[in-house]
């Protein structure tokens, strides 16, 4: 009974492991795909990151385990007494409707706590209940008396064979797509289209005219004052844009009569282009984002 218990856990954890792996190439893809400026890479954050990896590695099979016994194990219980009382035989398609009967509330509780749409929360749910589903079928297959018997170790290398080939499989088909152009580019702006009036939404602008000239009012990019206030009121000067060698590399410099301002990147859409920078703590930046006011919102105001 041990010895069944053990390989259970070893197989449970160790799909669980391959799972969170491509879990997280897929979270990347996507994140690839989405509107968003490109993240600062602080040197010093990357190599805490580095220091910290056994320690994550030590969680993550805590976490692997404790969803093993608390989850999986559980779940092949209850599956089996169901087969067994309604089928008079164990069958495998209780396994994912009781996954998805039991993710169903977790998914929805953090579906409700983050805020997240009904898209971002059916797919949280299938998610969550394809994972659970799939590593409770292959730890499942140790318990059928009418299939060979496999040892934890025989079944933790048929899950290090098919999941490296999984993870693979994903990974090249992530870079395919994002090769192929699915990933986000910020959109190709020009000196016409960057001239105007960018607002930050809380009273700040950003005034850039066609001859060259800027104007910035409230814009909170500044070095703080004697008083720690980071908000200037008004300062005049100059602008330029830098088209760069590629969407990424955009760049709008603004240069102000004593008043000291940062570099301004561009992201966004074609449709709404963004100016931003990252202000604060190098360890953890905050973004700042200017809009572009059209004339639609010029004429309301």
């Amino acid at each position: 009974m041990r010895d069944r218990f053990g390989a259970v856990l070893t197989a449970s954890m160790s799909v669980l492991f391959v799972e969170a792996v491509i879990g997280t190439i897929a979270l990347i893809v996507w994140e690839q795909t989405r509107e968003s400026p490109g993240l600062p890479y602080n040197a010093l954050g990357i190599i805490f990151l580095i220091v910290l990896a056994p320690f994550i590695a030590v969680a993550g099979a805590a976490l692997g385990a404790l969803l093993s016994v608390c989850v999986v194990m559980p779940l092949l219980v209850v599956a089996g007494w169901l087969g067994r009382r309604f089928s008079e035989r164990e069958a495998w398609w209780w396994v994912p409707v009781l996954a998805a009967a039991g993710t169903a509330p977790p998914a929805l509780a953090v579906s409700a706590l983050v805020e997240a749409g009904p898209p971002a929360g059916l797919g949280g749910w299938l998610a969550a209940t394809t994972a659970t589903a799939v590593t409770a079928l292959v730890a499942r297959r140790l318990l059928l008396p009418d299939r060979p018997r496999l040892s934890g170790g025989a079944m933790f290398g048929w899950v290090a064979l098919y999941g490296t080939l999984a993870v693979v499989t994903v990974g090249a088909l992530g870079g395919i797509g994002l090769y192929a152009g699915i990933g986000y580019e910020p959109p190709r702006l020009s000196t016409e289209r960057v001239a105007g009036t960018w607002s930050d939404g809380k009273g700040g602008t950003l005034v850039l005219t066609a001859d060259g000239k800027a104007t910035a009012t409230r814009i909170e990019t500044f070095d703080l004052d004697d008083s720690l206030d980071p908000v200037v009121h008004e300062c005049p000067g100059t602008w330029e844009y830098d088209p760069g060698t590629g969407p990424w590399s955009q760049e709008v410099d603004v240069s102000l009569d004593d008043c000291t301002m940062d570099t301004w990147k561009v992201f966004g859409s074609p449709e709404h282009p963004k100016l931003f920078v990252y202000i604060g703590d190098p360890d953890s930046w905050d973004l700042y984002i200017l809009r572009r006011r059209d004339r639609t919102t010029d004429s309301k105001g």
